[in-house]
């Protein structure tokens, strides 16, 4: 898959059959689109093209009216093009969604974006697809063009695109609850942190679960809660098991903010400053906190037997 960032860059697509949408998580309900999308392509003898925003729409017009973005997302951007190319999207192109892009006119959507810059033969979109300033621009509008333009509009179902928003409300419940196995069967692969290795106070190592400490980098990104998950850890193409804690280590009492470690089974690598992704498989327990790091220590044995057999499955 190849991605862009910057519309002077952009080649001339091969017959683009083009969607558009936030595609957050990716989830099974997206996958079929994006099997339409393929589908098309292949008909045609064209290529995919999938056009996302960022930062969100949303967040970027709750900062311009000086309010906190109140939106949580499933993936990163950088999660959301892995799980894309994986998916077998072509191209992804990446716009950048700002203050002058919002108040585009409908018309100058069509033109000067859509039209100028991919020339689509095909587009697919949701019955309620809004765009241009004050989204007045919608799916009929987008039709009165068909043939001045030259492209077909393909209108994904109305049951399907509620469909879609139900499954992407019930992913971020299910993860914002801890239920990542619920999270997985709707989204059709595991929910996922990714992040950077930083250092910590290495206490873990003192009771043979040397953990590292992934900082993630979206303030916007949701973090299942507090508890001890198994997780699969994806590092340099290689994958290990491994248990997740995310908490505010209260048998340590040390004052700490919330806290997210990943103990890999079986590693012994200096990876500080490299980027982990961990994929939740299943919820082992909620945070406790112990008398002393003994007993710490016993459950952390224990927790390795749950995680383990949680995970036997991948080989």
């Amino acid at each position: 898959m190849k991605i862009y960032r910057d519309l002077t860059q952009l080649p001339d697509f091969n017959n683009a059959v083009l969607t558009i949408g936030s595609f957050d998580g990716v989830h099974c309900g997206h996958q079929h689109i994006i099997e339409q999308l393929s589908n098309i392509a292949r008909k045609i003898g064209g290529e995919t093209v999938l056009l996302t925003f960022y930062p969100h729409p949303r967040i970027e017009l709750a900062l311009q009216r000086g309010e906190k973005p109140e939106v949580r997302l499933l993936t990163t951007l950088a999660e959301k093009a892995a799980l894309l190319e994986k998916y077998g999207i072509d191209n992804l192109v990446v716009i950048p969604f700002n203050k002058a892009f919002s108040e585009l006119s409908p018309d100058a959507y069509i033109q000067d974006f859509l039209v100028k810059h991919f020339q689509p033969k095909c587009i697919v979109i949701g019955y309620d697809h809004r765009f241009g300033k004050g989204r007045v621009g919608d799916i009929d509008y987008l039709r009165k063009f068909e043939n001045q333009y030259g492209y077909r509009l393909a209108e994904i179902s109305p049951q399907e695109v509620d469909d879609i928003a139900v499954s992407s409300t019930k992913v971020r419940d299910a993860v914002s609850l801890g239920d990542v196995a619920l999270a997985q069967k709707l989204m059709g692969h595991p929910y996922s942190l990714s992040g950077k290795v930083i250092y910590g106070q290495q206490i873990g190592r003192t009771l043979g679960f040397p953990t590292a400490n992934i900082a993630v980098e979206s303030p916007y990104k949701i973090i299942p809660p507090y508890g001890i998950y198994a997780v699969l850890v994806h590092y340099q193409s290689k994958d290990y098991k491994g248990m997740l804690y995310i908490g505010d280590r209260p048998s340590l009492d040390d004052g700490m903010q919330m806290s997210i470690e990943v103990h890999i089974f079986d590693f012994e690598l200096d990876i500080y400053h490299q980027e982990l992704q961990l994929d939740f498989i299943d919820y082992l327990r909620a945070d406790a906190k112990f008398d002393n790091l003994e007993a710490l220590q016993i459950q952390l044995e224990r927790d390795r037997v749950s995680a383990l057999h949680s995970l036997a499955e991948y080989e």
